[in-house]
């Protein structure tokens, strides 16, 4: 995150008292995590150094706005508003942000004294350059230190491998003054807590962070979401409340920034260890503040002779698993479109930064939706033989098809942006005819709504379709899109007897060319109540 290691042990103070009292999730840990590491980096590295103390400032202004800013979601109830950004997107972004804290660590892992680079790939670069300079022990240090922890992991899983890895280096580097050799350790860490100061903040340093701001918020919130979903599916003993958990999120990260604490959120590997040790209520988010609180008033003089190379083994074991291979995999099996939103996510991320990569992704899944939302799926409908059941004509091509009835599905909403589509996918059908058929059955059992420009080509499309002598008769019209149909006066002009409830029924029509009343009167009900303002 680019400050010094007191400020995590900061975020494991008030935060995690905070979460436990208003938080929905049971066995959800939040504190510094990984991802949110990597955006605070990339955001703030823009405006001062890392491990400078203005740094520090603008880390702490930051989880205090990004605080605020869920808060505020939290009261104008807008949890689902993490719903906009798809599942690749935050995939491809984790994969990527994976890769750059791997590469940030490489400097400890390798011993090596790497100039200020701003990109990633400027550190690669340097590193690879300069590799025959590394410090041999620091490196031997991290090399053993990431196999001893995979194979303690292996052979089992709730044993502390890392922490029991990060004492005996501890104890080698002190016995053996390896700190003399060119070993880096982390040094003096600061006892005692953290004072309340509250950040002093302009309007240039609002929008400079912003950017940061805004990522964090939408990505740590997904993250956290995403986290206590699966505890929640898992344990089956407690219900997740999305704009609770905003606010819970928000007021953790502004009280804890009173109080020196970067921003926090949920994570996964500690979410998972408190699980497996059997955590049921947010005690033991308490639990975990309590121990921490006494490391920090008693214990932080025996962190001095820590290994930074150690460190670095334990966040390279812990991101590796970010990456995710499996998932790049499935997707390109499954659904090119969301492969290649998650490959470009990723290739944003690593080339043009993290908010730039994580822009770029949500824009190309809109783009996306948008494209495919304007091309609907519309199929032909034809009967098969002996039932009363109509499919796809393209799945049935054996099915019975009459020249007396066209039948279509529309399978979306009808609204501006596939209107036109509709049109004239409709009148490419009936082109297809040797001869035109007498009545045009449309079903709208999938048509979950309507806007303006939709009745618009109705229209259009029905005066085209009585200009050659066609009847338009509707099928399965749901509720709210017949209660629109009604007021704009469509009802009316087709006329009542041309609503039906069923293929089957619309199909008698067309061959017997009689009404059933009664069905007619259910496939036509309306509801009077008042509609919102937005209808």
């Amino acid at each position: 995150m680019g400050v010094p290691p007191i400020y995590g042990l900061y975020s494991c103070l008030l935060p995690l008292v905070l979460y436990a009292f208003f938080g929905t999730s049971r066995q959800l840990s939040i504190g510094p995590v990984a991802v949110t590491a990597i955006l605070v980096m990339s955001g703030v590295s823009q405006i001062a150094d890392p491990f400078t103390d203005r740094f520090v400032e603008l880390a702490i202004i930051t989880s205090l706005l990004t605080g605020v800013l869920q808060i505020v979601m939290s009261v104008l109830r807008m949890g689902f508003l993490v719903n906009l950004i798809a599942q690749p997107v935050i995939s491809g972004f984790i994969s990527a942000a994976a890769i750059l804290i791997i590469i940030s660590q490489l400097e400890e892992g390798f011993g090596l004294d790497v100039p200020n680079l701003r990109h990633a790939y400027e550190i690669l670069g340097y590193v690879i350059q300069n590799i025959a300079h590394s410090n041999l022990i620091t490196l031997l240090i991290c090399l053993f230190s990431i196999l001893a922890i995979v194979l303690l992991k292996r052979w089992r899983s709730s044993f502390p491998g890392a922490l029991s890895i990060l004492v005996v280096t501890t104890l080698v580097t002190y016995v053996f003054k390896l700190h003399d050799k060119g070993v880096a350790i982390i040094g003096d860490v600061p006892s005692g807590l953290p004072s309340f100061d509250i950040p002093s903040i302009d309007y240039d340093t609002i929008v400079a962070l912003l950017p940061a701001v805004l990522t964090i918020t939408f990505i740590g919130y997904v993250g956290s979401m995403g986290i206590a979903k699966s505890m929640e599916m898992k344990n089956r003993d407690h219900v997740l409340k999305p704009n609770q958990e905003l606010f819970a999120l928000g007021i953790a990260k502004v009280v804890g920034s009173l109080f020196q604490a970067v921003p926090s959120s949920g994570s996964y590997s500690r979410t998972a260890i408190n699980d497996e040790a059997g955590a049921k209520t947010t005690i033991s988010s308490l639990v975990t503040s309590s121990i921490v609180f006494l490391s920090l008033l008693f214990l932080t003089s025996l962190f001095y002779y820590i290994p930074k190379a150690v460190l670095s083994a334990i966040i390279l074991v812990s991101v590796f698993g970010l990456i995710n291979f499996n998932g790049a995999k499935h997707l390109f099996k499954l659904k090119r479109r969301d492969f290649i939103v998650m490959m470009i996510t990723f290739l944003g991320t690593l080339i043009l930064g993290v908010e730039r990569g994580i822009f770029i992704g949500v824009l190309l899944s809109f783009l996306f939706l948008q494209y495919y939302s304007s091309r609907p799926h519309i199929a032909e409908l034809v009967n098969i033989p002996e039932t009363l059941y109509y499919r796809n004509i393209d799945r049935f091509p054996n099915a019975i098809q009459s020249k007396k009835y066209l039948i279509i599905r529309f399978d979306n909403q009808l609204y501006f942006g596939n209107a036109s589509y509709f049109k004239d996918t409709v009148q490419q059908y009936l082109s297809k005819r040797t001869e035109l058929p007498k009545f045009l059955i449309l079903d709208n059992t999938n048509m979950h709504d309507i806007d303006s420009t939709g009745l618009h080509v109705l229209e259009d499309i029905y005066e085209y379709l009585t200009n050659v002598h066609i009847q338009l008769l509707i099928v399965g019209t749901i509720g709210p899109v017949r209660d629109f149909l009604k007021r704009s006066g469509f009802t009316d002009k087709l006329g009542i007897d041309h609503y039906f409830l069923t293929i089957a029924d619309a199909v008698g029509y067309a061959e017997n060319k009689i009404t059933h009343e009664v069905k007619h009167e259910a496939a036509v009900q309306f509801n009077q109540k008042r509609r919102s303002f937005l209808d």
